[in-house]
């Protein structure tokens, strides 16, 4: 069995309340994602991933909140286990810029995002971090040292 390990982050922006961003794989809805490429760290290749599959570059990352999401797929064959990383980051972009593995996107209230996610994986994942926004007001990472500001 193989193993990979990808990062992903969940973007909102407050609209005054949340909205989500999903991206249509054309197969399923989901949130921006990707391998994790040697010498990158998770956040390092969820902001580049976030920047290749949407164009968005001004995402602040909430400092606090990381979860992982684990499952099993095949691929060319053979059982693949695989973690995907997710952060959550905030911005102020309306209009995205899709890469060509996708063929479409959506802004979603956390309610409509539930409908539309494809996978219970995902549905959780937006769960959580909604939850994680209702506790608090967001604190930031430092985007430089990707450590929470001292």
């Amino acid at each position: 069995m193989g193993y990979e390990v990808s990062a992903g982050v969940i973007v909102f922006r407050n609209r005054p309340q949340p909205e989500y961003l999903l991206l249509d794989y054309g197969s399923h809805w989901d949130f921006p994602k990707g391998h994790i490429e040697e010498g990158e760290d998770p956040v390092t290749t969820a902001r580049r991933e976030l920047r290749e599959e949407t164009g968005i570059q001004d995402a602040r990352f909430v400092s606090g909140y990381m979860e992982r999401m684990r499952y099993v797929y095949r691929r060319a064959g053979e059982q693949m286990r695989k973690v995907v990383i997710y952060f959550l980051a905030e911005t102020s972009v309306g209009a995205v810029t899709l890469s060509s593995e996708h063929s479409g996107y959506a802004w979603v209230s956390y309610e409509e995002g539930l409908q539309r996610l494809t996978f219970d994986t995902a549905r959780d994942l937006l769960g959580k971090a909604h939850k994680f926004l209702e506790g608090s007001p967001p604190f930031f990472m430092d985007r430089r040292t990707h450590t929470d500001p001292k």
